[in-house]
């Protein structure tokens, strides 16, 4: 019982989270309260009480690419991204509400998984979408040079978007074709959002305001990421420019 109390306890905030990072944040309480438990141990009991997370649906595509607009290259393709600050990945999904569909735009930081702007709104109007990447903008604590990549959507190849990413020097990269694992990063972090954290339909939009705004503060400083070694996205952005700021004051 004392188990499924810890579980619950921790699924309050983060209800979707998977087995292994589930057991990565128990694991420190269990070895305290002296219960020995690893993590297949912690599968089969969640899945003997029914608590396992079921497999989500996918998520329906919102880019429209078939434009005259201008395309820019893919600037990713042999670059090791090394530090926070250096490529920000940039989508749109769609989120339904009872009364209409609304769309979430993200701009999240390719290094640390940390979301850095969001716009949510009743269409994808480039204005909309454009919210997010001056919250990302605005939220930067580096003048270090930036890719801001993309798709080949409609919104991110109008010239209200690129003209705020050359007034604030960021280079704009975007997939070649209509090749969508090129923008993984982007699209994983929607279907995390998505299918662990926004999958209540709210009432109206303004009640789904309150709930994404929630949901992207645990995404950046509660959940543990594989990827991150199991730290937050938060954690690892602060870490990365603390050693940024460390190299640069060591400078002579």
């Amino acid at each position: 019982m004392k188990v499924k109390f810890l579980v619950q306890e921790i699924r309050m905030t983060l209800p979707k989270l998977g087995t292994r990072k589930l057991y990565h944040l128990l694991k420190e309480q269990l070895i305290k309260e002296d219960i020995k438990l690893g993590r297949d141990a912690l599968f089969a009991y969640l899945k003997r009480e029914n608590m396992l997370i079921g497999k989500q649906k996918k998520y329906i595509k919102t880019t429209f690419s078939k434009h005259w607009l201008k395309k820019h290259p893919n600037l990713l393709k042999d670059l090791k991204v090394e530090k926070a600050e250096q490529v920000f990945v940039s989508d749109i999904t769609y989120l339904k509400t009872k009364e209409s569909t609304c769309y979430l735009s993200l701009v999240t930081d390719a290094y640390s998984r940390k979301i850095m702007g969001y716009s949510l709104s009743s269409n994808m109007n480039t204005e909309n979408v454009a919210k997010a990447l001056k919250m990302a903008i605005k939220n930067r604590s580096s003048s270090d040079p930036l890719i801001h990549h993309s798709d080949r959507g409609l919104q991110y190849c109008s010239g209200y978007y690129q003209k705020i990413l050359n007034k604030n020097e960021i280079k704009p990269s975007m997939t070649d074709g209509y090749d969508c694992y090129q923008n993984a990063l982007a699209e994983r972090i929607n279907g995390i959002l998505k299918q662990e954290f926004l999958f209540y339909r709210t009432k109206n939009m303004k009640d789904l305001s309150s709930l994404v705004k929630e949901s992207i503060y645990l995404y950046n400083t509660k959940r543990p990421h594989l990827s991150l070694n199991m730290q937050t996205p938060d954690k690892v952005h602060k870490k990365s420019e603390e050693i940024k700021h460390l190299s640069g004051s060591n400078i002579v």
